[in-house]
């Protein structure tokens, strides 16, 4: 039990800015437990899930949303957004995948890397303008929970690339990790949302897969950089999902 909330404590020092502190020996008891990244993200989303509550009580929508993305990146820090630009680069170079690689790790933002930042931001603006103000903070708690088992879902079925931080989750990543954390995430976006949380999270998870073949077929394999798109990605999957599904799946289990 300890060394299971000597992870926790390790992942809300991995996956935000929450000031905890982090060691190598926190992440390999994170990595150790590695299926506890979802409820990292209930609280997370549930955080966020307030913000965009309290929000709500006073901005139209539009604002809302810039209100929820600035505190998304406040609390869970840029790194992953990082991580999508320079995963976005490598894929938009041309060439073999060497020089694919070659262009993720290049610390300049290139033409892809802004491309995919654009992209998801708008998407994650759009979606959040949209989900009405009720639904709003619930589907942020299940898109941040969907979001960080997307994480565990592509590092379970990728291959490690080059050595990191990220090597070290996707070697330590797999079937049963997935399994545990997909099942504990499957729990907290039903009693969250009910049958539209979990199309959400399961909308996520095909996202996270797209991805790994994605990476697969660009790079030969996965890296950190992968874990965090994989991230900003199917938190935006999941918001879709719940807005677009939300007038056909029930979602309140009262």
């Amino acid at each position: 039990m300890k060394d299971l909330l000597f992870a926790l404590k390790s992942g809300f020092g991995w996956l935000s800015t929450i000031p905890v502190g982090i060691s190598m020996e926190g992440i390999e008891a994170l990595m150790r437990h590695v299926y506890i990244f979802p409820l990292v993200g209930l609280a997370l989303g549930a955080i966020l899930g307030g913000a965009a509550y309290v929000a709500g009580q006073a901005l139209p929508a539009n604002l809302v949303a810039i209100v929820v993305i600035v505190a998304i990146y406040k609390l869970c820090g840029i790194n992953h957004i990082d991580g999508l630009a320079d995963f976005g680069d490598g894929v938009i170079a041309h060439g073999s995948l060497e020089k694919k690689v070659q262009a993720m790790k290049d610390v300049s933002l290139g033409t892809g890397g802004a491309v995919f930042m654009a992209v998801i931001l708008l998407a994650a603006f759009a979606t959040i303008s949209d989900i009405p103000c009720a639904l709003l903070p619930l589907a942020l708690l299940v898109a941040e929970v969907s979001a960080k088992e997307a994480m565990i879902c592509f590092a379970a079925f990728s291959v490690s690339l080059q050595k990191g931080f990220g090597q070290i989750m996707i070697e330590r990543t797999g079937a049963k990790q997935f399994l545990i954390g997909l099942a504990i995430s499957a729990v907290l976006c039903a009693a969250a949302l009910g049958p539209l949380g979990l199309a959400a999270l399961f909308a996520a998870q095909a996202a996270a897969l797209y991805m790994v073949i994605i990476a697969k077929r660009n790079f030969g394999g996965a890296t950190g950089d992968g874990i965090g798109a994989t991230n900003e990605v199917a938190r935006v999957v999941a918001l879709a999902a719940a807005l677009t599904l939300g007038g056909v799946l029930p979602w309140m289990l009262w």
